[in-house]
């Protein structure tokens, strides 16, 4: 079988390859988009890095593949919707790069500490200004960590060898792991305030874009110093340029930007305080070799040995299971990523029971589809089955699972809960219903619903009273917002009452704002499901 590999990886990862005496490995590096179309035509898989575009139709071209592999972790670059609809694996390797992210963003925390950089120009211009590159020591200052997870934990290991004191901010951490690990976990108000040097370690998600914006530059300490070997675009480029103009900020050291390449003409470029690298984050030779054999060793044992790993789209299960379980799958993501939407941040534990016919499977990819619906919104494409177990580890949240024989209301049923530092349980479960197996949320918290856990959802807790339903309706029409659905449920008449809209689209920000600061609602959410 044909193994394309599509952009540069370490040689060690494809003589790994051409090892293999069912393969035919072809090297073609960076093909233009026709070319591609035309290598494609009968290979079983296609290996990639960032380079190389894997769009819907170069997988309409590639009727025999079976797999595409990402040597790296973000996988942007392939359409993994188009790939999942066809049922082509998606891998990559979600832990090569971690030492080398972590040293290249040291090495700029320490270029900003002692202006290496700047030093070495004026040498190499004939000058010698000791004077000029005063710098500072390392030793007693704060580093404050936004995002705790491989990398962010991997720097803070250096920044104590340094004899640093370290905060973290990660509202997903609990403070047994970074008690553990003696850092000191604490909100981004304080970690901006008290931060001799910032750097962040978050994944590119709708709640991180902008993390770093004009208001947290605000609130940091005169003179701090800033870094991003994450992604472009948690900090605002325009904030952080004001900050350098006003002062505020003595030094930057970025690998990445908003838009990339940087432009030539990008005012980043202007500032001799400010240490750019061409996102260098997995540019080492071992951490090339890393991210290329574990691509090269999964998609081996996937075509000898009919194991999958570190797949993105799919459950790592036989065919005839997966067959089996695809509901389900496709239930408990949405059970967990609703639930982790109307949980507080910071949980203990997850626990997962399962009821009816349902425990007589393995429930592992079951529950591993649940973690990874979880940590969407949290993790965004970096999490998937593989990685999930491991990224909640990394937070210091415990999973347990249950199966119950107890009796329940229905044939089968999967609840998720969620327990708080503080012992608040919060709850969702769901069911299949009918011969078209229909995924239902059944229950939120401790009240009787119906509802389809797909779209757009507008949670209420509201007094039971008349007018409420009302007025809803009034105000989300006037923000031309269609009610597709909706589940009201109470206890007793007079009790407080969980209203559930499924919507068309998203309302505004003010009319959730108009909505939540009725008299007669004490909470609005809304949940992407």
């Amino acid at each position: 079988m044909k193994i394309l590999v599509a952009d540069r990886i370490a040689p060690i990862a494809v003589e790994s390859l051409k090892e293999q005496k069912d393969f035919e490995v072809i090297e073609s590096y960076g093909p233009s988009p026709e070319k591609l179309l035309e290598l494609v035509v009968d290979v079983a898989a296609i290996i990639v890095r960032s380079e190389t575009q894997i769009s819907a139709a170069v997988m309409d071209a590639a009727s025999n593949v079976k797999a595409i592999a990402r040597a790296g972790v973000g996988v942007d670059n392939i359409d993994l919707t188009a790939a999942t609809k066809r049922g082509i694996i998606v891998m990559n390797a979600p832990a090569g790069n971690t030492i080398a992210t972590a040293e290249l963003t040291f090495s700029h925390l320490l270029c900003s500490a002692r202006p290496l950089v700047q030093a070495c120009h004026s040498m190499k211009s004939g000058e010698w200004n000791r004077k000029s590159f005063s710098g500072s020591e390392l030793f007693r200052k704060t580093l404050g960590i936004c995002g705790f997870g491989r990398i962010g934990s991997e720097v803070a290991k250096r920044a104590q060898a340094f004899g640093m004191h370290v905060l973290c901010y990660d509202p997903y951490l609990t403070e047994a792991r970074a008690k553990r690990l003696d850092v000191k976990k604490v909100e981004m108000e304080e970690l901006l305030a008290t931060s001799d040097y910032i750097t962040v370690h978050v994944p590119l998600t709708d709640k991180t874009k902008y993390l770093i914006d004009e208001a947290a530059f605000g609130k940091m300490k005169e003179g701090v110093c800033v870094f991003n070997c994450a992604r472009g675009g948690i900090i605002k480029e325009s904030a952080m340029i004001e900050a350098l103009n006003q002062g505020k900020v003595k030094t930057v050291g970025l690998d990445v930007y908003e838009q990339e390449p940087l432009a030539v003409d990008s005012p980043l470029r202007q500032f001799s305080n400010v240490v750019l690298t061409p996102h260098l984050g997995a540019s080492t030779k071992e951490a090339q070799e890393s991210v290329g054999l574990e691509v090269a060793r999964g998609i081996i044992d996937l075509f000898q040995k009919g194991i999958v790993s570190n797949a993105v789209n799919m459950p790592s299960v036989d065919a005839h299971t997966l067959e089996t379980l695809v509901p389900y799958l496709k239930l408990g993501e949405r059970l967990g990523s609703v639930l982790q939407q109307i949980t507080p941040d910071a949980i203990d534990k997850l626990r997962i029971t399962y009821w009816g016919h349902i425990i007589e499977f393995d429930v592992i990819p079951l529950t591993r589809a649940i973690q990874r619906g979880y940590l969407l919104n949290i993790c965004g494409d970096a999490v998937n089955d593989v990685n999930a177990p491991h990224k909640l580890k990394e937070l210091g949240i415990e999973v347990e699972v249950v199966k119950s024989n107890n009796e329940v209301d229905y044939t089968e049923l999967i609840q998720v809960e969620a327990i708080s530092p503080d012992n608040q349980s919060f709850t969702v479960s769901g069911t299949l219903i009918g011969k078209a197996q229909r995924s239902r949320i059944v229950y939120i918290n401790d009240h009787d619903v119906e509802v389809n856990p797909e779209g757009i959802l507008l949670l209420l807790e509201n007094e039971d009273r008349p007018g409420i339903v009302g007025m809803l309706g009034t105000v989300l029409g006037r923000d031309s917002v269609n009610i597709a659905n909706m589940s009201l449920s109470r206890h007793r008449e007079g009790d407080s009452a969980l209203s559930i809209y499924e919507l068309d689209s998203d309302p505004s920000p003010e009319v959730l704002k108009e909505i939540g600061s009725h008299p007669g609602i004490q909470k609005v959410l809304l949940v992407h499901a």
